[in-house]
């Protein structure tokens, strides 16, 4: 049996602390009062909850819980009660790994009429490093769930989104784009024959990467649309339950250490409190000074610098994410032209 030679790995708190959603919530408190946020993934215990339940505290108008399991949803929006009952909760069912789901739900937001504006949508859901699997529309898992899904919703919505005064769109990827560009011509792994986890999890990260900066270069300047993708770190959140830290987590680094990145050879890591985790969430949702950065990919509550390997080309570049958009169109069975 091949044993890793790798050194165990250690997982430690950062210090010193740094942006707490807690903190940034406080001083854009102006910005999330009465606001409409639609926000994707919000089983207790993983990020989105935590973003909602920094933002409820600021008083947004109308909160939408979309999730796949009502139960969690509901769980969900009875611990945003009981943090503010003065604040609208609205549970929405969504399935990200169905197209047709996908669409009866964005039917249902259409539906709304109570609701005619979506000020922020938050496309936070996603799974990592799962088994290979095929949806029943034909897609690799993490690529249906984490972008086709989401590209498919965004855009069925779209006019909701436009109909707010500043509208502003987050994708939350990862680091984890390092792993992989866009497999134009094999998304799917040749059938999973040639599957590997943390690349499929990377291209779909690249994905959430490349759809924002679409979204800003098609509607930034045309409808005053914001879009943003971001990187939350790690943090330790229901996302990873499934994995066995100690074996899974080695086989990352395995690509990191086939792709020449030195992070690879590292040993101990930086994670973040889940106050620390959703601050870049809060950066990108209600920031208003990073406007002139529309389609930027964030980091820490700050803008990612491609120089220092945080960043790869293929997640940033213009002509990649026609591509990708092209591609989700075709893949959809729906063009979306602005």
């Amino acid at each position: 049996m091949a044993v890793s030679s790798q050194p165990q790995i250690q997982f430690v708190e950062r210090n010193p602390p740094r942006n707490s959603a807690s903190s940034l919530v406080r001083n854009r408190a102006d910005q999330i009062k009465g606001k409409v946020i639609l926000t994707t993934g919000i089983s207790p215990g993983g990020l989105g909850a935590f973003f909602l339940q920094a933002v409820i505290k600021a008083q947004p108008r109308i909160l939408i819980l979309a999730g796949r399991s009502t139960s969690k949803s509901e769980e969900a929006a009875r611990l945003l009660m009981a943090e503010s009952s003065a604040v609208e909760i609205r549970i929405l069912e969504l399935d990200l790994s169905s197209l047709a789901a996908v669409r009866t739900a964005a039917a249902t937001v259409n539906g709304w009429h109570d609701i005619p504006n979506i000020d922020i949508l938050v496309n936070n859901a996603g799974v990592m490093a799962v088994d290979y699997s095929i949806t029943a529309d034909g897609y690799e898992s993490h690529f249906a769930a984490n972008h086709l899904g989401h590209f498919l919703l965004t855009n069925l919505i779209m006019d909701k989104i436009l109909a707010s005064k500043a509208p502003r769109i987050v994708a939350v990827s990862s680091d984890g784009h390092r792993l992989s560009p866009i497999r134009f011509e094999d998304y799917n792994f040749h059938n999973g024959d040639v599957y590997n986890r943390w690349k499929a999890y990377g291209q779909s990260k690249t994905a959430n990467m490349l759809m924002a900066l679409s979204l800003a270069t098609k509607l930034g300047a045309k409808r005053n649309l914001l879009a943003f993708s971001l990187n939350p770190g790690i943090v330790m959140t229901n996302l990873g339950s499934h994995l066995n830290l100690g074996i899974d987590f080695d086989s990352c680094l395995e690509v990191d250490r086939e792709c020449g990145y030195s992070c690879g050879w590292k040993t101990t890591f930086e994670y973040f409190t889940p106050d620390e985790g959703v601050a870049t969430h809060i950066y990108a949702a209600f920031d208003q000074d990073i406007a002139a950065h529309n389609g930027s990919y964030l980091t820490d509550c700050q803008i990612g610098d491609p120089f220092t390997g945080a960043v790869h080309a293929w997640a940033t570049s213009p002509v990649e994410a026609e591509r990708l958009w092209k591609l989700s169109e075709k893949l959809v069975g729906q063009e979306f032209t602005y």
